[in-house]
């Protein structure tokens, strides 16, 4: 799944420049989902009054609607992106407004100012009405979701990787860079995805058939905690495929 983000000040045209994607990826016929980060303290679908506002007020952790076109399912607290992104099996998820997270990003902008407040390493396109006036900024290039979103999306394809996972530098840099500075180097063309470890583990942890993300030092201890009791058994043999299924810990 290949995640990246749009986001800039409003009215700049990022869900101009995000329909515009959304619309050219599903033309090459890839899988899309979107994710709209909401920048105001007092939004929620879930008003006073409803029933189920009722259901929650009652103490109700976890409330789904159930409509005729649509479901709703209401958690009572903000999501990590990455808890998010757990419900999604796309080729490529669209985040809009989504800052806070280990992905390639395009700035969309009225003016060189605008750009100039949100821009890092992570940013590898530079769209929105800016693109009227520029193709090209401190060498990132300037391309409209408008006039020329083919060349938009090629971009995206070339440059927007399997998403990495976003652990704490202390926790690992098995690769010799963290997570956030292996994805820029992947941007810049210095590293490759396949150079995070991860890439090419011998273990796996799923979780109702999401996978989780260790890091080396807790897929070793994961995998000699299970080798150490499986090669014990009957039947084992070094090297073998050993796949262990639990349910309802």
């Amino acid at each position: 799944m290949r995640v990246f983000s749009v986001f800039g000040i409003t009215q700049s045209g990022k869900t101009t420049t995000i329909e515009n994607i959304i619309r050219e990826l599903r033309k090459r016929r890839y899988s899309v989902g979107s994710v709209k980060e909401i920048h105001f303290e007092q939004f929620a679908i879930d008003q006073e009054g409803t029933n189920t506002h009722r259901h929650r007020a009652a103490g109700s952790q976890l409330v789904t609607a159930r409509g005729y076109k649509e479901t709703d399912v209401l958690y009572q607290r903000m999501l990590s992106v990455e808890e998010i992104l757990r419900f999604y099996h796309h080729d490529f998820v669209v985040l809009e407004g989504v800052t806070d997270c280990n992905v390639p990003k395009i700035v969309t902008a009225h003016n060189t100012n605008e750009v100039d407040e949100r821009i890092d390493d992570t940013v590898f396109a530079i769209s929105g009405r800016i693109a009227n006036e520029l193709t090209e900024y401190k060498g990132i290039p300037v391309i409209s979701a408008v006039q020329n979103i083919e060349m938009l999306v090629n971009l995206i394809e070339q440059k927007v990787y399997e998403r990495l996972p976003d652990f704490p530098p202390e926790c690992c840099s098995a690769c010799g860079f963290s997570c956030r500075q292996l994805g820029i180097r992947i941007l810049k063309g210095q590293s490759k995805r396949e150079d995070c470890v991860l890439s090419d583990t011998n273990i796996k942890l799923l979780v109702d058939g999401h996978e989780i993300d260790m890091v080396p030092f807790v897929q070793k201890i994961l995998y000699n905690s299970i080798e150490g009791v499986v090669k014990e058994l009957e039947g084992y043999r070094k090297g073998a495929s050993v796949e262990i299924r639990i349910g309802g810990i």
